[in-house]
């Protein structure tokens, strides 16, 4: 197929009519009439025999793909790696827009700029062939280590190109894990900013595997001359990009089985790990994903997830492939939402964390609104939901009347939302649906599949779960006797997620024995979380077989669930639950949100010097306290998961201080433990 007949194919796909939701609903329950005598079909989801002899069907499959598991896209089955992917794109969308930033040349802040397809193809070249110019051997491990912005995926794309294999590093880590990363993999170049370069020259002389640093953003004047000794070379990007567009080389396609990348995990739980991920890991995953939800180039997406994170990685692969735009953060967390109400994205992809926090201060304002205001958005609310459940279209009215202003929050043209990397509460997936209308999916998954185990079917109103099976895998449900669950249980199964399929990497990098603990014999990847099936055939997470711990009396906790709940207590902006078996009850630790608890001294008449002040004064414990239980209480927290004792905290939890993952999720009991040992005592 040549590049116009994919032009007109695209464009095709883009004029055709969208379903409507009923309609696309009957599609994705349609059983597949050829599956009939090897798997049931329950709605979502069909259930298949793992082993013919044994009798047993326990073995979940997408209902959209029951007998094959898929692995390539259906409308462009020749496309096995990420060069392909890439290559179809720069063919079919050549002068679309797609990589954006509003950070221009001067360091000042500005309108969207953007680089077409066609351009950043030229770029890719350049790159990779700079790359060879600078002796860098095929199949070498090319370091990226600076947050999101166009170099990161022109960059990866280069790397994908000439068949060197990508290892992101996160910008957060500290000196020690990077040092860890970067000799574990032999990395050969490192691609960096000017922050990020002085970490790398406090150990230069310990990285001897490395020979070229590449400085992205740098200036060729101001590059420092590294050690003689050293045998490296430290360049700008924009130097390199001008020795590859003088000396432009062939590509030198990899093969599908192909390593693509290493991810290493933050390493907040200890030495970080390398998960292996080849070409074919994540076309399959990405293509399995595609037959339920649609982009199209119209549509524009806002990077701002971290980039050496699976779950942004694997979206800007599959927005490539539809050629879509992605415009990139201008680098702060703080002004993410004058970068969307500038970009105005179609898709919107993010983490529990910031929705809590939308959620909450939307809400906050609703009530401190009152009157009429108030009331007008409890109808709306009300009357949508109702709608919604009925299966009709809500009123155009309520959006003209209420929520088109909270549309807006997110610039106003948000059609696809997602949710990924830790449990988003129903309470909270509900409220995005109500204000935010377009389809709010929320899924699981994990690097070691390349991304998407389940993802929510687009037509599907239910919450509180995450999905059937992504198309490309197979899920199963393990008994963990010692924890009592079993595929026995009733009204559900119950048990340790595993699965397996095309999707599953290729092991941990230099660590066999890792990789046996989490492969079994018959190709099964052994998640760690707990999960019961649904009605229909869809996954719910329960449980974390790790992150648990037992209280003084014998009860189980599972710290995430309970501080999922006390994310919507309106004094809260994190939260730490904490427990262990010497003690009956459980405590926290609260990073207060400090305009909310600052009103409400203001109103009980409290003096203070300052918020650290604040957050020690009794009344003020106790207040957040109270809040707390009404929240647990309309959760239906069982008496141990109530939490009894609380020490709050001016600081908030970070990337800088060790206490919030990459993820934005709160670090491991252990790490935050160990960094906060006298807020526990405290309160212990």
């Amino acid at each position: 197929m040549d590049a116009t007949e994919r032009r007109l194919r695209a464009v095709s796909a883009h004029l055709q009519p969208q379903a409507t939701a009923a309609r696309r609903t009957s599609d994705s329950l349609a059983p597949n009439p050829t599956a009939g005598e090897y798997a049931h079909v329950l709605g979502y989801s069909a259930v298949l025999p793992e082993k013919l002899q044994t009798g047993k069907w326990n073995v979940y499959r997408s209902a959209h793909s029951p007998i094959t598991l898929i692995d390539r896209f259906s409308d462009y089955p020749d496309i096995g790696t990420l060069h392909d992917n890439f290559v179809n794109a720069v063919e079919t969308f050549r002068d679309c827009r797609y990589l954006g930033t509003r950070v221009h040349a001067d360091g000042t802040i500005g309108d969207y700029k953007w680089m077409t397809y066609g351009e950043a193809g030229t770029s890719r070249t350049a790159i990779g062939s700079g790359l060879i110019c600078h002796g860098i051997p095929k199949g070498a491990r090319v370091g990226l280590y600076f947050i999101n912005r166009p170099e990161w995926t022109i960059v990866d794309n280069a790397c994908s190109a000439y068949s060197y294999v990508s290892v992101p590093l996160y910008d957060t880590l500290g000196p020690d894990a990077v040092q860890f990363i970067v000799n574990h993999a032999s990395l050969e170049a490192i691609f960096c900013v000017p922050q990020t370069l002085s970490t790398l020259l406090s150990f230069i002389t310990q990285m001897p595997c490395v020979r070229l640093i590449v400085v992205v953003g740098g200036i060729d004047e101001n590059m420092p001359s590294s050690p003689a000794a050293a045998g490296m070379e430290i360049i700008t990007y924009s130097m390199l990009h001008r020795q590859g567009h003088m000396s432009p080389q062939p590509f030198r396609p990899p093969k599908p089985e192909d390593v693509a990348t290493i991810c290493y995990t933050s390493g907040t739980t200890g030495t970080p790990k390398g998960a292996v991920l080849s070409h074919a890991n994540f076309i399959a995953n990405v293509a399995g994903q595609d037959l339920g939800v649609k982009f199209y180039p119209s549509d524009v997406y806002i990077s701002y997830l971290p980039l050496a994170h699976i779950y942004e990685r694997t979206n800007q692969i599959w927005l490539v492939h539809r050629g879509a735009a992605v415009g990139f953060y201008q680098g702060d967390n703080l002004k993410l939402m004058d970068d969307l109400n500038t970009l105005k994205p179609t898709v919107f992809a993010s983490v529990p964390r910031l929705y809590n926090k939308i959620y909450a201060a939307i809400t906050n304002a609703v009530k401190e609104s009152g009157g009429l205001k108030e009331r007008l958005f409890h109808a709306a609310y009300n009357a949508k939901r109702q709608a919604i459940i009925n299966g009709r279209n809500p009123s155009p009215v309520w959006d003209k009347l209420v929520f088109n202003k909270i549309k807006a929050r997110l610039g106003g043209r948000v059609r696809v939302m997602s949710s990924g990397a830790s449990p988003l509460s129903p309470d909270v997936m509900e409220f995005l649906r109500i204000c935010f209308g377009g389809d709010i999916l929320e899924g699981y998954g994990m690097t070691e599949t390349s991304c998407v185990i389940t993802l929510m079917d687009v037509g599907d109103i239910s919450i509180g779960h995450v999905g059937s099976p992504n198309p490309a895998c197979e899920v199963k449900l393990v008994d963990v006797p010692e924890m009592n669950y079993t595929s026995e249980d009733q009204p559900y199964p119950r048990g340790e997620i595993c699965a397996r399929g095309p999707i599953i990497f290729q092991g941990y990098y230099k660590d066999e024995v890792q990789t046996r603990e989490v492969i079994d014999e018959d190709g099964w990847l052994h998640t760690g979380d707990i999960g019961l099936w649904l009605p229909g055939g869809r996954l719910k997470i329960i449980d974390r077989k790790k992150n648990i711990f037992k209280l003084a009396q014998g009860e189980y906790i599972a710290p995430e669930k309970i501080e999922n709940v006390y994310a919507k207590c309106k004094f809260i902006a994190q939260c730490f639950v904490y427990g262990d078996s010497f003690n009956s009850c459980l405590v926290a630790v609260v990073a207060v949100e400090p305009e909310v608890l600052k009103s409400w001294a203001a109103l009980e008449g409290i003096q203070y010097e300052d918020l650290r002040q604040l957050c020690s004064d009794p009344r003020a414990r106790a207040a957040v306290l109270a809040d707390m239980d009404s929240i647990g209480k309309e959760a239906q927290l069982r008496g141990f998961e109530f939490v009894k004792a609380v020490t709050l905290v001016a600081e908030p939890f970070t990337l800088e201080n060790g206490l919030l993952t990459p993820t934005f999720k709160t670090a491991s009991k252990g790490v935050f433990c160990k960094r906060n040992h006298r807020y526990v005592c405290t309160i212990a």
